[in-house]
């Protein structure tokens, strides 16, 4: 790839300032480590990102593409081609009698969003306020807190279907987790909107895991509610989130929850709460966390997560599996 000559491109519809080279993924990563992108973009519309795909399939060059890189780790060499960051984040709220849509960008921040409706007396989105995530990341991965989840207040989402494209799928080292690249068949993708049902919302899974699609903007039901009551609500979700997990960088939950069995109680029983390698750590707070101390690299937050499965695995004969993405390489 020549990345000054796709820059050139890019620039012709996209402004220069959404455009970095060379960006370190460190910095748009809640794990605070990563190689370089070669190229790394801020999309602020549908229109920004269908023509980065025009250039991409032109140029044969791979797409990455991101939220808030909360719940990503990205590997010391960074990662080739393309990182798209979606930065769609308009709200729209529509008054149905005691019901609200409220309709928001893919980019849109959970804690932004939540305050947003709090000062507007709309209830039911308090337990997702404390979620480091954009409104894409948590569809995707079905987020949830406190008892509840996207799939309890999703109506629809708008995604871009990429069906029309062929697929070249690599897999990383750590549960087979597959990133692809998009090469476009015709001129534009498709547009759809999918029902609650049709995003198969699942336990830190929905339809959109698989990268079909790309997350513009979903739409929630929620409910007037008093500005006191959802404030306290907020207030004291925030205030476990403070007490039981750590402070450090992270990737939030690092590892998902067993069928039978709860993960982080396992860790803990294995003896691993506080286990380091280089700068990772398992969270001395919270043994469901890696965190990174100050000088952790990629490597050894994945040379950690291996130790941990396989302690796990010959003490207790359990299968821990991953929740945080690993890109790059």
């Amino acid at each position: 790839m020549n990345i000054l000559k796709t820059c050139q491109e890019l620039t012709k519809e996209i402004p220069s300032e959404q455009i970095y080279v060379n960006e370190p993924m460190s910095k748009h990563t809640t794990f605070k480590v990563g190689g370089n992108a070669d190229i790394f973009i801020k999309v602020k519309n549908i229109d920004e990102f269908k023509y980065i795909i025009k250039i991409a399939k032109k140029d044969n060059i791979h797409i990455t593409i991101i939220g808030n890189g909360s719940n990503i780790l990205v590997k010391d060499n960074g990662i080739r081609g393309i990182v798209a960051k979606i930065e769609f984040e308009d709200i729209n709220i529509e008054d149905n009698d005691d019901r609200v849509l409220v309709s928001a960008g893919a980019g849109v921040k959970l804690a932004i969003l939540a305050n947003k409706l709090m000062k507007d007396g709309i209830s039911g989105f308090e337990f997702a306020s404390g979620i480091p995530g954009t409104v894409g990341g948590a569809i995707k991965m079905n987020a949830g807190a406190y008892g509840s989840e996207m799939k309890d207040i999703v109506v629809s989402t708008k995604c871009i279907d990429l069906k029309n494209y062929n697929m070249i799928t690599k897999k990383s080292n750590i549960d087979d987790i597959e990133i692809e690249e998009f090469i476009e068949k015709k001129d534009e993708p498709d547009v759809i909107e999918l029902n609650n049902e049709q995003q198969k919302f699942e336990y830190r899974n929905s339809i959109f895991s698989d990268k079909r699609y790309v997350i513009l903007e979903s739409t929630f039901l929620l409910e007037r509610g008093n500005k006191e009551d959802i404030q306290e609500k907020m207030n004291e979700y925030m205030t476990q989130r403070k007490e039981k997990q750590p402070n450090l960088p992270s990737a939030g939950s690092t590892f998902k929850r067993g069928e039978d069995f709860i993960t982080a109680k396992l860790i803990d029983e294995c003896g691993l709460k506080g286990y380091t390698i280089g700068g990772a750590q398992v969270s001395e707070k919270h043994a469901g966390f890696i965190v990174n101390t100050g000088n952790a690299t990629a490597q050894n937050i994945l040379e950690l997560i291996q130790y941990v499965k396989d302690t796990v695995f010959n003490k207790t004969g359990k299968v821990i599996k991953l929740e945080v993405e690993v890109l790059g390489e």
